[in-house]
């Protein structure tokens, strides 16, 4: 749909179409994978209990399907993170999305968020890429990188700056500090709050390799906002 090489095209194929919406109703899916396929996104992004759903819809297309894990607390046992995983995997998710133990970081037990995230690792497949929300909006910038640093020691594939449910979402600022503290190994995605094509293109420039967006037809069109992730 973009000329290769343009900014839409690297918007695009960055961006995680999201529904994580509680009350989302299945014609909401259909509509989301179609979008998905029309504009080029990198993967579609739902609840667990809707992937297998939608993994039957993209089954002949180049879409993959992401699913939130813990969403959006992060405040369950390990072993139910570990769980949910699985199922997703089976189910059809190539990339898991996690929500950290928030209350445990802040409370400086890092060795439990270390141990909560490497659950989440081992139990899905070692094909499926892990990314780590840490809900930036409710932490210092300590905290932030120790989020960070624990998420890269525990096999995370990508930090994820927020779930969009948390009370505040992606910052320039917010996507810089975390490129800054993973390696060249662990890449950084923007999530929450990024409503327009300007602010989508500055968390890539700022150093975000994929884009959480449930607006992502406004971003792409100009279109009106609808939805609040």
């Amino acid at each position: 749909m973009y000329k290769e090489n343009s900014d839409a095209a690297r918007v695009a194929g960055a961006i995680d179409h999201t529904q994580l919406k509680p009350d989302a109703l299945t014609a909401q899916f259909d509509q989301l994978c179609d979008e998905a396929v029309k504009y080029g996104f990198y993967s579609v992004c739902v609840n667990s209990s809707r992937v297998k759903y939608v993994a039957e819809k993209l089954k002949d297309e180049k879409t993959l399907i992401c699913s939130v894990v813990g969403f959006p607390l992060g405040a369950m046992t390990s072993e139910s993170k570990a769980f949910e995983t699985a199922e997703a995997v089976k189910n059809g998710a190539d990339e898991i999305d996690m929500v950290i133990n928030i209350g445990a970081l802040k409370s400086g037990d890092y060795d439990f968020v270390e141990k909560d995230i490497r659950a989440v690792r081992e139990a899905a497949s070692g094909k499926t890429i892990l990314k780590v929300i840490i809900e930036t909006s409710m932490l210092t910038d300590d905290e932030k990188i120790k989020a960070c640093e624990l998420s890269e020691k525990a096999g995370a594939d990508f930090v994820k700056t927020s779930t969009g449910f948390g009370g505040g979402g992606a910052t320039v600022e917010d996507v810089k500090l975390m490129r800054k503290t993973v390696s060249d190994k662990v890449l950084v995605k923007a999530s929450g709050g990024i409503r327009d094509f300007e602010t989508a293109l500055a968390m890539l420039e700022a150093g975000a390799s994929r884009l959480g967006i449930g607006s992502s037809i406004a971003v792409m069109t100009g279109a009106p906002v609808d939805g609040n992730y």
